[in-house]
């Protein structure tokens, strides 16, 4: 299970209720830029600013010569944008491309009661019933009518969805399962009928979650 899922993720887990859930953007996303990401960064006319540059693990990219911006979760256009107004600082009508060099494997996590538990890498298109299958697969405990889907969107910060997924199979409305984009965070409560506890200790999440809730 991996040790660095972000902190935000907690509190969606406490607080979230099947009312209250925001709905997630089901569009195809633009690539966002990850932890360890590389960009190749070029400027029409200073070239000796040219230079990689790497998102830090605190998600910051440091521009030799210009600065630091704030780069996990931009897209390479917004990337581009706020590089551009942050060399002005520095420059005189700045022209700067930005290209992808090198990315760390999208992947989603799948947590709760599921078989095997933990990373999924996506080297397609996958929805949430995709990923829970090829994390094992539901447990008899699991709450096919429970699943949360917790993502961290840059524009409009943390979304939760509670999913149905009982009730989507039953009706035949697969098209209604929500595509999974990099980052995106599965979690399968347990049924109210489990004689596991109510209480579940989420490991890496360093929280508590209560399904009855």
């Amino acid at each position: 299970m991996n040790r660095h899922l972000p902190a935000l993720f907690l509190l969606l887990l406490i607080s979230v209720s099947p009312a209250g859930a925001q709905m997630l953007s089901e569009h195809n996303p633009e690539y966002r830029l990850q932890y360890s990401d590389s960009l190749n960064v070029k400027y029409r006319y200073t070239p000796e600013l040219d230079q990689v540059v790497v998102i830090g693990p605190d998600g910051r990219a440091a521009i030799s010569g210009v600065g630091t911006l704030v780069g996990r979760g931009l897209t390479l256009n917004e990337f581009q944008k706020q590089l551009t107004t942050l060399s002005e600082a520095h420059l005189v009508k700045p022209v700067v491309s930005v290209s992808l060099k090198d990315y760390v494997k999208p992947q989603v996590y799948v947590e709760g009661e599921v078989n095997t538990p933990g990373r999924v890498e996506l080297r397609t298109d996958i929805s949430v019933l995709d990923a829970i299958a090829l994390a094992g697969g539901f447990k008899d405990s699991g709450a096919k009518s429970n699943v949360l889907l917790l993502r961290q969107d840059s524009v409009k910060g943390a979304q939760t969805r509670v999913i149905n997924l009982t009730r989507l199979l039953q009706s035949h409305h697969l098209e209604e399962v929500p595509q999974l984009r990099s980052g995106d965070v599965i979690y399968v409560s347990a049924t109210k009928f489990s004689t596991l506890q109510k209480i579940v200790h989420l490991g890496a999440f360093g929280a508590t979650y209560n399904p009855a809730r």
